[in-house]
């Protein structure tokens, strides 16, 4: 006689979004139900959405989890104080080019769940956004201070920032420039412009 193992609700709540990420990666989003992740947990449809109200809901949070990883990364970047301004904004810059790059083209069968995220105008795409605004600003106020950056304002400026970089940024884009290598210089010019405009 088997005994099944009982497991808490945040271990549950887990193994949902572990099974459902697998089968993102492995099949796609699109082709994704939440029957085929209850199936593979071995239990009803209806148990998940006790969890989740929807397979979006899922993957709102398996895309938040992930762009915490970006958050981080860019966070050690912003708080190295001595390095100079216009250095960490290039570097953060790349980062996220790279994170983006990796994780939704190398990752092939995640890009259907990003541009649903985009379609879908996901809370978790804005909160990206705005914390990425708010690193940059960080940065640029950092900058203003060493007498390096001349703006008035550091949020628009670093809105400004942003947008510049929307073609080296958006998994979107970068899909569609897949075919181009050189990416990476795309993106540390695009960075150089950007800071020139902030010095002037």
């Amino acid at each position: 006689m088997s005994i099944r193992a009982r497991f808490t609700a945040d271990e549950t709540r887990e193994r949902i979004l572990v099974v459902a990420e697998e089968h993102f990666r492995r099949v796609g989003y699109g082709k994704t139900a939440i029957a085929d992740i209850a199936n593979e947990l071995g239990m009803s449809s209806a148990n998940v959405y006790r969890f989740f109200p929807s397979k979006s809901a899922i993957c709102e949070e398996i895309a938040r989890r992930l762009l915490e990883h970006c958050h981080d990364a860019l966070s050690h970047i912003a708080a190295e104080h001595a390095v100079p301004a216009e250095e960490r904004l290039a570097r953060m810059a790349m980062a996220i080019h790279r994170f983006n790059k990796s994780q939704f083209m190398d990752e092939k069968r995640l890009y259907d769940m990003v541009e649903a995220a985009m379609t879908e105008n996901w809370h978790v795409v804005q909160a990206h956004l705005e914390a990425l605004v708010a690193l940059f600003a960080a940065v640029i106020r950092d900058g203003m201070t060493a007498g390096t950056f001349v703006v008035r304002d550091p949020v628009e400026a670093a809105l400004s920032f942003k947008q510049c970089h929307a073609s080296v940024f958006h998994p979107t884009l970068i899909a569609h420039c897949a075919l181009n290598n050189d990416l990476d210089q795309q993106t540390s010019r695009l960075t150089q412009f950007a800071i020139r405009a902030l010095k002037a």
